[in-house]
């Protein structure tokens, strides 16, 4: 230490380094300087280059996706619209086969309970006229016996006993007349 005690610098040269010193840092620090232009810088640039590009490339697929999906969105609008639209004629339809299917349903339960009065006018009508026939031949043996009765004798002629019943029916039905037009 004793070398550093003779030599050494007093005052404001304390804080100044000699100029062989210096000479070698400059020298030193343009080399450097000059490796990192040569070989740093270029690699640094070159690194924010891709950097850039894959920022502008994403960048792009974004704009891209974003309007791919704008449009997707205007198709399913349009989708979304049509289908409602389909869905609307749909229902319309379905309401004019069921009022289709409801007027054919009316049609035939008008036909069948038609024909059921049909059916049910023929068969009151046979059973009228079974009624009738058999009330001509009830009304025919009471009035034929109820004749014996009166007369005495045995009516044993069936024309003539036909031609009794007949005439005594002519003229309830001529008195039955009579008495509706009354009535009326």
């Amino acid at each position: 230490m004793m070398w550093l005690a003779e030599g050494a610098p007093k005052g404001i040269g304390l804080f100044v380094p000699p100029w062989d010193e210096v000479i070698i840092s400059a020298i030193c620090l343009a080399v450097i300087a000059w490796a990192v232009g040569v070989y740093g810088v270029p690699r640094y640039l070159a690194v924010l280059d891709e950097r850039a590009a894959v920022i502008e490339g994403g960048i792009q697929r974004a704009e891209a996706a974003e309007a791919e999906i704008a449009s997707i969105r205007a198709g399913l609008g349009a989708e979304k619209e049509a289908a409602r639209i389909e869905a609307a004629k749909l229902r319309d339809e379905a309401k004019a086969d069921a009022a289709a299917i409801q007027a054919a349903a009316k049609a035939a339960a008008s036909d069948e309970a038609r024909r059921v009065q049909e059916a049910a006018q023929r068969q009151i009508a046979s059973e009228r006229q079974a009624a009738e026939v058999s009330l001509r031949q009830d009304i025919g043996a009471l009035a034929t016996e109820l004749a014996e009765r009166i007369v005495g004798e045995s009516m044993k002629d069936s024309a003539l006993a036909g031609r009794v019943i007949d005439r005594f029916l002519a003229d309830l039905d001529a008195q039955a007349r009579a008495e509706a037009g009354k009535g009326a």
